[in-house]
Order: C-alpha cells, then structure tokens, then sequence
C-alpha cells in the first residue's frame, strides 16, 4: 500500500466494496484504538475485543462514513459510542478495575517505568467519572488536538480546554492524596 495514501481515501476505497484496503485502515490504527479502549475500560480482554468489534462496525457501517470528514475522528467517536455502550452493558464497573492486568502491557510498551507510579495513577484515573477519564485518555494519551475532541464532543474548542485544565487539576488532588 502506497504510504501517501489517506485513511479518507483508503475509507472511500472501502465504502467502494474494496473491503481489502480496511486491512490498511487496522494496520494503521488498531494499536491506538486498543490503547484507548485499554485507558478507558482498564481491561485487556474487553479491549481486545471492543477493537476487532470496532473494525467491524467500521466495515458495517462504512456507507455512514461522509466523504470530506476525517477518518480519525470518526473511528474514534465509533470507539466512544462503543466504550459508552460497554459500561450500559457492565452497569457496575467500579470493582472491574485490576491493576494487574492493566500494568504488563503498559510496561511492555513504555520504557524506564516507575512501576509503583503507574500504580497509583491508574488507581487516581479509576476515581475519575467515566466522562472525565475519557478526556484525558484522548488528549493526553492518544494525542487528539482539542479541535478533534471538540468536533467529538460537539463543544467548543475553549470549552475543551477548560475541561481538560479541571480534569487535571483533580487528577493532580486524587493523586496526591493517596495513600
């Protein structure tokens, strides 16, 4: 597959019937949308799973895919729409969290970590509310500019900015004040 291809070309590609080109699309994205279900669902299993639903949610509904729109924030506002219908499902997942199971793979992917502080900020965004935790996974961990969370939101760029700063600032206070 040729590099400069884009992911809206290589979408109209798939919404064309060549659902092969949807090969490029999971090559290209599979590891960030799993990174965002791993943050927010804390779940490796259920992460896995919610990225090969998702993938195939994109192939069954590729005709609601708008030419000129960017794939990334499409994929990813299939990917909320997902991790809001997994915890519908769960009902309860406060007790869900295991940070044993989080805490290998994260280590597999991150250099020189201090093990005992991943820790402790997994269990301070646990705390977080659903919405909330969301935010940070998409600004500060899949690295969406507050214009694409915005456009996700359907908020203003400002709007994102405050949010995030709050979020912030509460995660700073629950993680300081744990034990």
């Amino acid at each position: 597959m040729n590099l400069e291809t884009t992911d809206e070309q290589l979408m109209a590609r798939v919404q064309n019937g060549q659902l092969d080109q949807l090969n490029e699309l999971f090559d290209r994205y599979s590891k960030r949308i799993y990174g965002y279900f791993l943050k927010s669902t804390l779940a490796r299993a259920d992460s896995d799973d919610l990225t090969q639903e998702l993938f195939i949610r994109v192939m069954k509904y590729r005709k609601s895919y708008k030419d000129g729109q960017s794939f990334e924030i499409w994929v990813f506002q299939i990917a909320r729409n997902m991790v809001k219908d997994h915890y519908k499902k769960m009902k309860v997942h406060s007790d869900y969290f295991n940070p044993v199971d989080v805490m290998p793979e994260v280590l597999e992917e991150t250099v020189n970590v201090d093990v005992e502080r991943e820790q402790h900020l997994y269990r301070a965004m646990k705390k977080l509310p659903d919405e909330k935790r969301e935010l940070l996974v998409l600004s500060k961990f899949e690295g969406l500019k507050y214009e694409q969370i915005a456009t996700l939101r359907k908020t203003t760029v400002s709007n994102i900015k405050v949010q995030v700063h709050r979020t912030m600032k509460e995660l700073k206070d629950i993680y300081f004040e744990q034990n």
